[in-house]
């Protein structure tokens, strides 16, 4: 029992965080989606589509992915007619920065600093467009899309449009606390059991190779495996109370930016007609080389200020 209130009230403690950024942020972009805003980001990023490969229209999953969802941005796909190549450099776009606004908050509760996710995420984004389109000579058929449907119920009026905004914005909070409240119950559980030492400790070797200490491993777990958002509520505890450095926290957020729930992500595009197993290779492949860089270059940066204070 002592277990289950522990665990009871770190997710509840984690979801009341969580659902301040969620909430508002959610309501906010909803909103936007019916005022001229949408359309004026639109616009303005239109005319930089060409070098990633992409049509001027190619835009508004872009926008909606970023600032909504991966759902939302699907849904923006499958209102255009692209053709297959464009889609998979969509796809992969979005898997690499979607969510931009929550996840960005989250990664800042975490610690991580602004100038880094904004970096990884758009950088990793824009670069995987550009290298697609260089390397990929086919995809030129038109993409057939498979039982999906795009359309909903457009709201009339400020009142249905904000009232679809609390909607969506208190089941955002209500599926984060579905998610995380028992997580947490589970992982209070795995602790008090010292279950998360022993699965530490099998998880070592994958950590080291990223350059990441072994108390973060259930972090990398949780992110891969639900997803970065909701992931960061055991990535917030680790830190406060697992003794994960500030380090090990950055480096494990960019190696979850580039791979996070590596299952949903990945499906979630098949009904594109996409080929998903490159897609699934790509996140992976550049989450383990950008991490293990980073750790590389974060420990020669490290060796090198030691270095000038021994000999100061």
């Amino acid at each position: 029992m002592e277990t289950l209130k522990r665990g009871l009230m770190a997710g509840l403690k984690t979801t009341w965080t969580l659902s301040k950024i969620i909430f508002p942020i959610t309501l906010l972009i909803v909103i936007l989606q019916y005022t001229p805003v949408l359309p004026w980001v639109i616009d303005l990023i239109s005319p930089f589509m060409g070098l990633l490969g992409l049509r001027g229209e190619a835009a508004i999953p872009l926008v909606l992915g970023n600032g909504l969802n991966l759902y939302a941005g699907i849904a923006g796909i499958l209102s255009l007619e692209l053709t297959v190549k464009e889609v998979f450099i969509l796809a992969t776009m979005l898997s690499f920065s979607h969510n931009i606004f929550i996840e960005t908050g989250v990664a800042l509760r975490v610690g991580v600093k602004l100038w880094i996710v904004l970096l990884v995420r758009f950088g990793l984004a824009i670069l995987s467009a550009v290298i697609i389109n260089l390397v990929w000579q086919g995809g030129g058929e038109v993409a057939k899309y498979g039982i999906v449907s795009a359309t909903q119920q457009v709201p009339h009026g400020w009142g249905e449009i904000i009232l679809l905004g609390l909607q969506k914005a208190t089941f955002g909070v209500l599926q984060l606390a579905l998610i995380v409240i028992p997580l947490m119950i589970i992982i209070q559980f795995l602790k008090d059991r010292n279950y998360l030492q022993k699965f530490s400790e099998k998880l070592a070797p994958f950590t080291k190779i990223i350059g990441i200490k072994p108390n973060a491993s259930l972090t990398l777990v949780a992110g891969l495996v639900i997803g970065l958002a909701y992931g960061a509520g055991v990535m917030i505890q680790a830190v406060q109370e697992d003794g994960v450095s500030k380090k090990d926290a950055t480096l494990a957020f960019i190696f979850l930016v580039a791979c996070h729930a590596v299952v949903e992500d990945t499906l979630i595009f098949v009904p594109l007609g996409i080929p998903i197993l490159p897609l699934f290779l790509i996140r992976l492949a550049t989450a383990f080389i950008l991490t293990i860089i980073v750790a590389y270059v974060w420990r020669k940066s490290e060796q090198t200020k030691q270095r000038e204070v021994a000999t100061s």
